[in-house]
């Protein structure tokens, strides 16, 4: 296979590179800011772009963050890559505080019992696997005798992914207009001294293009019998 890594990571390499990359977050945040800088496409339709991935992480579709933030950016007609790149802004160090606020948030539009930070850390991950048990099983039950059981699904749905789903909403396009607002005009002003940058090299190509056929038309009357 062409893009398969010649040196094969074990389960534990790959959890720890996703909890911290090679190189470290820093490194990762400046690829992700040059990617964003040298997209080919107008300032606008990149902040667009930046917009819908940043919404995205506040989503509760992981797995799937990619098709959603690459779906709202064709809807709003923002850079598609742009989308795929703000993604990065949910990551290990910032899923915890998203969920938090999300689930948060979704509660109290819901009309439910806040809950508690340590609680939701607590709890969280039970729901998760619990849900995921069900979906095991309920799959299994397909072809076996076994029969379906969605209490865990049911309770994931009404206490994870709804109020999830409902509470990202808000800080979802808040932190979103933020990295729109804050990222326009910097990719403006980048495109700008590029374009400027690449003037300035043309025209100095033009001057030496122009300098060497003057030379070559000097050197040919220089040869040229009197």
């Amino acid at each position: 296979m062409i893009f398969r890594r010649r040196d094969k990571r074990s389960w534990w390499r790959v959890v720890a590179e996703f909890v911290w990359p090679r190189g470290g977050w820093r490194r990762t945040f400046t690829y992700v800011k040059h990617r964003l800088h040298r997209l080919p496409d107008p300032p606008e339709r990149i902040a667009r772009g930046i917009f819908a991935g940043v919404f995205t992480t506040f989503t509760p579709f992981y797995g799937i963050h990619f098709v959603v933030a690459g779906t709202i950016a064709w809807v709003l007609r923002g850079n598609i890559p742009a989308a795929l790149l703000g993604t990065f802004f949910g990551n290990p160090l910032t899923y915890l505080p998203i969920g938090v606020i999300s689930l948060q948030t979704g509660h109290a539009i819901l009309g439910r019992p806040t809950l508690h930070e340590d609680e939701i850390s607590r709890s969280l991950g039970g729901k998760f696997l619990d849900a995921g048990e069900d979906l095991k099983n309920n799959f299994l039950a397909i072809f076996t005798d076994r029969s379906p059981d969605w209490h865990g699904l049911g309770i994931f749905y009404h206490e994870v992914f709804l109020p999830y789903l409902v509470g990202g909403i808000v800080p979802g396009i808040i932190v979103g207009l933020a990295a729109y607002y804050i990222s326009l005009p910097v990719i403006t002003a980048y495109q700008k001294r590029r374009r400027g940058a690449l003037a300035a090299k043309l025209a100095a190509l033009r001057e030496m293009r122009s300098s060497r056929e003057k030379q070559a038309r000097d050197a040919d009357e220089d040869q040229k019998p009197d």
